[in-house]
């Protein structure tokens, strides 16, 4: 059955087809918003997975470069691996829908979201959020839905509901909600020190936009949503519970669990695994649920702790922040570093900086190319919990983190004016126990300022966690959660920024969104601690940025020259340019306004370097004196190279004082001569004398 539903959205129209395409996947939304058209389907197994303990999930955001009239580049021309904001796009659908979804499911499910074409005026990273949505809603697959998202910018202090790709990338504020028909249930942003009130007020706008689109959805669902099917349960079962709890008494696994240390921690808990696999040794069937009956004792004994008896497994108060460390220079030789410790998490962060022709350069769903200037990186090796196995590269958890890092910094960094160097900051992962994303943040900004990078403000982050109870009334905050509580408790609230305001949040959580209180509670919270990291902890290893980069950094000259003369310094097929190249050892950077970079580590050669530039564009008159090189004898004259490309004569007549018969007798090639330019003689060509410059 074929049906097409629309509704008015922040101006524009956004439409639905049902039925039009993707008929034998479980759901299909063919989304339009203004011209922006996605399509997004949901499908699940008919089987749960054998052997898991968790819901196979899996979100994809497919940009396909004719969405913007693009061929990939490459010797295949076809779209290769998910880009980073692919990534991050699929993990913010993901995060929201996760905890709609039952608790025991383990059928494998996808939503897979295909851009075909883009709209610069409507954003498509939403369009296949609320078309994950509905495709979900519609189909058979069990889900507590809907959920819906609005993204919120900000211009000249005035919120934008759903703003263009251009609004997006200027304003002030980059803000992505997603709600239930009651509560928040994610939030993502980055924001230019916007002050908390600030942030809270864009938050429940954007919330208030839900509320429409969920009744939109609903009255989709209403008309054709299909029955949700049956499923096989793979909860454990009470009385295996109940059993469990018959050798292992609640205070033995409150005894257990109850210490600061990590590795500690895990030993109890495998001699706890061990003797109850000897207790259930003749039954198959609870053996292979074991590790999840545990872990759900562990989860309930530690929420208990924590919501009824307010202590923590590690002892401390719910507002305190574990011990802090901060340093820096840790690594001799590169161009910044630092070291951020809380607890047992700790992060290196190396800074690198280079000329702005390092800059990263993405080929997405964009008009232009996008130049990406400052990279946050971020590595999690498998030492830093303990484990051992090889690395693969970057996954997507990898990749969210190390852009939640750079999503924090980017507010603060000195325009390229101020600072022209790109610059690269990568986060080791030394040891994790909780919050590694908010060390990098700290972390970082301590390399940036070691380096010598001009940052505006310093900026720190923190996580604040929380564990609920019956009601909404009924819940406990937690400052600097441990990995624990992160595992164990319903929100991972990160939030960073400056002293003025918030730069960054994201906001994960497994239970069926926030209240106000809740949200207000945690943004609270984290600015008290970010605060006091700074004041305590990083303000005493590096209190402001170095004066000048570090003496194994390059150095940039900037000079700004006529946009015309451009052609002149590149010469033809890149000659002159690279000549002056060749000779200095620099690079060199030509911006469309006339804007030149030289980089370099000698200050000799740089210098040398812009002289060439700067004579090179400069128009010529008698009287300027050049030093320069025979690189041509006539019988008439010879010819004085005195830049890259630019040559000048000295007729044999302007040589010497003395007449002279030949050339030779006096030149050379190779000779290095000073000559003052006399103009440019009746074919064009600029004119030298030798003989005069004393009297010049």
């Amino acid at each position: 059955m074929y049906k097409t539903y629309t509704m008015e959205l922040a101006g524009r129209t956004l439409k639905v087809e049902i039925g039009k395409v993707g008929k034998q996947a479980n759901g299909c939304a063919f989304m339009q918003y203004g011209e922006t058209t996605v399509l997004s389907t949901a499908t699940a197994s008919e089987k749960p997975r054998e052997g898991i303990d968790f819901f196979p999930l899996s979100v994809e955001f497919e940009e396909k470069l004719y969405a913007v009239g693009k061929i990939p580049g490459g010797f295949n021309k076809r779209e290769g691996k998910a880009s980073e904001n692919a990534v991050l796009t699929s993990r913010v659908i993901d995060r929201p829908m996760r905890p709609l979804f039952p608790k025991d499911y383990r059928n494998d499910v996808t939503l897979n979201n295909m851009v075909m074409s883009v709209d610069p005026q409507c954003r498509p990273e939403l369009v296949a959020m609320l078309g994950a949505s509905i495709a979900t809603c519609i189909s058979d697959i069990p889900f507590s839905g809907p959920c819906a998202m609005t993204q919120v910018g900000m211009l000249d202090g005035e919120f934008v509901i759903n703003p263009s790709q251009e609004e997006w990338k200027n304003g002030d504020l980059k803000l992505t909600v997603a709600s239930t028909s009651e509560k928040v249930i994610m939030i993502e942003a980055g924001a230019n020190e916007i002050p908390e009130a600030k942030m809270i007020e864009a938050i429940y706008k954007a919330h208030e936009i839900n509320q429409t689109i969920i009744a939109f959805i609903n009255q989709i669902v209403a008309e054709i949503g299909k029955p949700k099917h049956a499923y096989t349960s793979c909860a454990v079962p009470e009385e295996m519970f109940a059993k469990i709890k018959e050798i292992v008494t609640p205070q033995e696994m409150e005894t257990a669990v109850f210490t600061d240390e990590k590795q500690v921690r895990e030993e109890n808990i495998r001699k706890i695994t061990e003797q109850l696999e000897e207790a259930f040794a003749g039954n198959e069937e609870w053996l292979a649920m074991l590790d999840e009956a545990v872990y759900q004792y562990q989860k309930k004994t530690v929420r208990k702790m924590i919501l009824q008896d307010h202590k923590r497994p590690d002892g401390r108060e719910m507002t305190q922040i574990r011990p802090l460390a901060a340093e820096v220079d840790t690594i001799p030789r590169v161009h910044g570093s630092a070291m951020f410790t809380r607890g047992q998490t700790q992060i290196c962060n190396v800074t690198t900086l280079a000329p702005l022709s390092e800059v990263q350069r993405i080929d997405g769903l964009d008009e232009n190319e996008v130049n990406k200037r400052y990279m946050h990186h971020y590595n999690f090796p498998s030492y830093s919990v303990g484990e051992t196995k090889p690395s693969r590269g970057p996954g997507r958890r990898e990749i969210g983190h190390g852009a939640l890092a750079e999503r924090a910094l980017l507010p603060v960094l000195p325009s390229t004016e101020e600072f022209p160097y790109a610059i690269r900051s990568v986060s080791e992962t030394f040891e994790s126990n909780g919050s590694t994303s908010m060390a990098s943040t700290c972390a970082s900004c301590m390399s940036l300022m070691a380096a010598g990078v001009p940052i505006k403000k310093m900026v720190a982050g923190i996580s604040c966690g929380l564990v609920t109870g019956e009601t909404d009334e009924e819940y406990v905050l937690l400052t600097d959660i441990q990995g624990l509580e992160d595992f164990f408790g319903d929100m991972d609230f990160k939030v960073t920024g400056t002293t003025e305001g918030i730069t960054a949040i994201q906001m994960d959580i497994k239970i069926h969104g926030l209240t106000r209180a809740i949200v207000e509670g945690a943004i609270a919270r984290c600015r008290e601690a970010r605060l006091f990291i700074m004041d305590t902890c990083m303000k005493t290893a590096i209190g402001a940025p170095r004066p000048e980069v570090s003496k194994y950094a390059p150095k940039i000259i900037q000079i700004q020259i006529d946009p015309e003369k451009i052609g002149d310094v590149v010469g033809q097929r890149g000659k002159t340019i690279n000549a002056i190249i060749e000779r200095t050892g620099v690079k060199i950077d030509i911006t469309d306004d006339g804007a030149v970079s030289v980089c370099g580590t000698d200050q000799v050669m740089m210098d040398r370097a812009i002289d060439m530039i700067k004579i090179i564009v400069t128009d010529f008159e008698a009287g300027q004196v050049f030093t320069g090189t025979v690189v041509s004898i006539k019988e008439f004259g010879a010819f004085i190279e005195f830049a890259p490309g630019k040559e000048g004569m000295v007729h044999i007549s302007k040589i010497a004082k003395e007449r002279i018969n030949h050339v030779e007798d006096v030149l050379t090639l190779g000779d290095k001569v000073t000559v003052v330019c006399l103009g440019k003689d009746k074919m064009g060509r600029i004119s030298f004398s030798m003989k005069d410059v004393a009297q010049k």
